[in-house]
């Protein structure tokens, strides 16, 4: 008798997540996890991670198991993610590589127990320094590689590791033409070089495949899971003068009729998915951040009346999204928009 798919019912959100029937076999995730495994055997190393799904990314300290994010089993979680949070992390198979590699990164550094080598805590800093999930990156650092999106390196000397792990892992990159001009950057890939040579001829120290929150265990439905997520600041109400001057200039000496003009605040929904990716990638400023950033200046041009000539959305786009970046760098740099 086939299994009964409970996405076909209308509530499946309001459904305990447990309940939902996730599993890696038979999903879009077994085949890229079939890829990185062989990636992962060219190593040579005496280590096999156990992998799961849980709520997010991630490694428990001092195990071997990687946690992958239930939503990324069924296209419907994933898209309910997205207007969530506003980022998929592992959307596609060259990013679900690219998470898995940082992952393994982790789980290398437990097995062995690097961090507690004394070139490692030179290299990277201590892992006991406090782990805090509001970081202030300095975007194109000369210290730092580049692999996931919001300078992730520059969190935690844990994640500068396993990021510096990911890199030098990546089939076909040329890691140290790539970083020929950043000898800080350059030695921290050596180390990894010198250090993946040793470990191969080692038994690991830690094999432990303890879960955190597997999907099995998670009471929470979907629905409540999302409601609990931590609120971003508030956006301004002093930003309107900037609004205004944005569509001001586009609308100056224009000649079309302003009854086929289109609403400012509609221009700004349609690029909210772009504009969350690529301001996170390159400001570290948090997706979920940018959603309501945006969704919150959409209001604020409604309120405003704002609007534009169609002929005009290029510059439209390219205004809105220099300002939105600008707002977010602003944040990074000093935890407020106005700063």
């Amino acid at each position: 008798m086939p299994e009964l798919d409970p996405f076909r019912e209308s509530n499946w959100s309001a459904a305990p997540i447990r309940d939902l029937g996730l599993k890696i076999e038979g999903t879009r995730l077994e085949p890229v996890l079939a890829e990185f495994e062989a990636e992962r055997e060219r190593l040579g190393l005496r280590i096999k991670p156990r992998y799961y799904l849980s709520t997010d990314w991630g490694v428990v300290t001092d195990t071997v198991a990687i946690a992958m994010p239930f939503y990324l089993a069924r296209p419907e979680l994933s898209e309910l993610h997205a207007q969530h949070i506003g980022l998929i992390e592992g959307d596609g198979r060259r990013a679900l590589l690219g998470y898995l590699r940082h992952e393994f990164g982790h789980v290398v550094n437990y097995a062995y127990k690097l961090y507690d080598e004394g070139d490692w805590v030179r290299l990277f800093g201590p892992i006991t320094k406090p782990y805090l999930e509001e970081y202030h990156p300095a975007p194109f650092s000369r210290r730092f590689v580049r692999h996931l999106p919001g300078w992730y390196a520059q969190k935690h000397p844990d994640e500068d590791w396993a990021e510096t792990f990911a890199v030098w892992m990546t089939p076909g990159l040329d890691w140290r033409a790539e970083y020929a001009e950043l000898p800080t950057a350059l030695a921290k890939l050596e180390y990894c070089e010198r250090t993946l040579a040793v470990l191969r001829e080692r038994e690991p120290l830690v094999t432990t495949v303890d879960t955190e929150e597997p999907v099995e265990s998670l009471t929470l439905s979907v629905d409540e899971l999302y409601r609990g997520a931590p609120q971003p600041a508030e956006v301004p109400r002093g930003l309107d003068g900037a609004l205004r001057a944005i569509f001001d200039d586009l609308v100056a000496d224009e000649p079309t009729a302003r009854d086929a003009w289109r609403p400012a605040a509609e221009l700004l929904r349609e690029l909210e998915r772009p504009l969350v990716a690529c301001v996170f990638r390159w400001t570290g400023h948090f997706p979920e951040r940018t959603r309501l950033l945006v969704r919150r200046l959409a209001v604020r041009c409604e309120e405003l009346g704002l609007s534009y000539p169609p002929t005009r959305r290029s510059e439209a786009e390219m205004a809105l999204t220099t300002f939105v970046t600008t707002l977010a760098m602003n944040f990074v740099a000093s935890g407020d928009y106005e700063p």
